[in-house]
């Protein structure tokens, strides 16, 4: 009698397929079989190894230092001149151009002492006149008859339209000199920027500032917020890595992480003796005023560059890194043993000073399973994901 085993069909209740036992169990080890074909390697087929290869590649270590930005220019504007704040145009926040009028100063006592000597000019220009033309007619006089002037009444014509002359220079100066002075009474911005402080009101009384050690009150402070100098200091173990227009990155955390590319602008080529540190400098324009004085920041320097050196990636190496033993693939396919010395480390690539050669297959990953001279077959990968 025949054995034979159901399937019952979840898609159809009560339907049942009817085939021999020995069809069923045959078909199971026939798919078991072709499943492990595909899963194990062929007999005698030489293992993976995975390698990458050594190539050449700029090598450099990244710095992060924090910095403070600063305003390009700044400076307080006080009045050269003694007098009450008459107007006062500008407030904090203010953008200003070079040469704007940002607060005006009422001093009466110029407007007097320039009318006395605008009247004193007038009058030396008259009396020189009159000196002027004795003078000139007696030389006329001398030439057509010349026995009839004394020569001492020549002399003193002479001298004295020289010293009309002299009055009319001392009074012209003393007229361009109240003129300055009430030039002085409007206060300029000196340059374009933003006005960050204001110090009086009109009616304010102001000193004149005629000396750095003078307590005189400044008007307004004027920032050139614009374009910002970035200050970093360096450690003097990396001030040899200080090169004009080098490129470095900048990261801004109060802004969400802002990015922005510059260049080294200057430095101080002088080291300080209590920090050790020199300071460097960059340029930032700020022209829509996103960035503000006093923010702080992140440099990120590039020191101890490396150009065009051979390169392999940090996971390839493991122990002392300074003399490594390695393993890689020969062009026959063979694992060989080989004494590398490294350089410059950065956190994914290590400089190769000696040992191997452009093109050279490393072996990455676990090197328990290999030993010199075995045969293998090279499987190049490009990233540890791909391990």
């Amino acid at each position: 009698m025949k054995h034979h085993s159901f399937i019952t069909s979840n898609r159809y209740p009560g339907f049942r397929f009817c085939l021999p036992l020995t069809v069923l169990l045959g078909t199971v080890w026939l798919a078991n079989r072709a499943g492990g074909e595909d899963s194990e390697p062929a007999a005698g087929t030489p293992p993976p190894a995975m390698v990458v290869k050594v190539t050449r590649a700029d090598l450099y270590k990244e710095l992060t230092i924090p910095a403070e930005f600063h305003p390009y220019m700044e400076v307080e504007l006080q009045a050269k001149v003694a007098g009450y704040v008459k107007d006062m145009n500008v407030d904090i926040g203010d953008r200003v151009q070079a040469g704007q009028v940002l607060a005006t100063l009422e001093v009466p006592e110029l407007h007097n002492e320039l009318a006395t000597a605008l009247a004193a000019r007038q009058r030396a220009e008259a009396d020189g006149k009159e000196t002027h033309l004795a003078y000139t007619r007696l030389l006329a006089v001398n030439q057509e008859h010349s026995h009839l002037v004394a020569q001492q009444d020549i002399d003193v014509a002479e001298a004295k339209d020289l010293e009309a002359e002299a009055a009319r220079a001392g009074a012209a100066a003393e007229v361009e000199k109240y003129e300055s002075l009430l030039s002085y009474t409007k206060i300029t911005a000196p340059f374009d920027g933003v006005v960050t402080r204001r110090y009086a009101d009109p009616g304010s009384l102001i000193q004149a500032g005629t000396s750095s050690s003078s307590q005189a009150r400044p008007l307004v402070k004027v920032s050139d917020n614009f374009m910002l100098r970035l200050d970093f200091q360096v450690s003097v173990d990396y001030v040899k890595d200080l090169h004009m227009h080098d490129p470095v990155s900048v990261q801004v955390d109060s802004l969400n992480n802002k990015k922005i590319e510059g260049s080294i602008s200057r430095f101080s080529h002088e080291v300080d003796e209590q920090t050790r540190t020199m300071t460097a400098e960059i340029e930032v324009t700020n022209a829509d005023l996103e960035l503000s004085p006093g923010m702080y920041a992140k440099v990120m320097l590039k020191v101890e560059r490396r150009n065009s050196v051979l390169t392999i990636p940090t996971e390839a190496v493991t122990g002392d890194r300074t003399k490594c033993t390695l393993l890689v693939v020969t062009p026959d396919n063979v694992i060989a043993e080989r004494t590398v010395e490294l350089g410059l480390e950065t956190p994914g690539d290590y400089e190769v000073l000696s040992g191997l050669n452009e093109g050279d297959l490393v072996v990455v990953g676990t090197r328990s399973q290999f030993q010199a001279g075995q045969k293998v077959t090279p499987r190049p990968v490009t990233s540890l994901s791909e391990r």
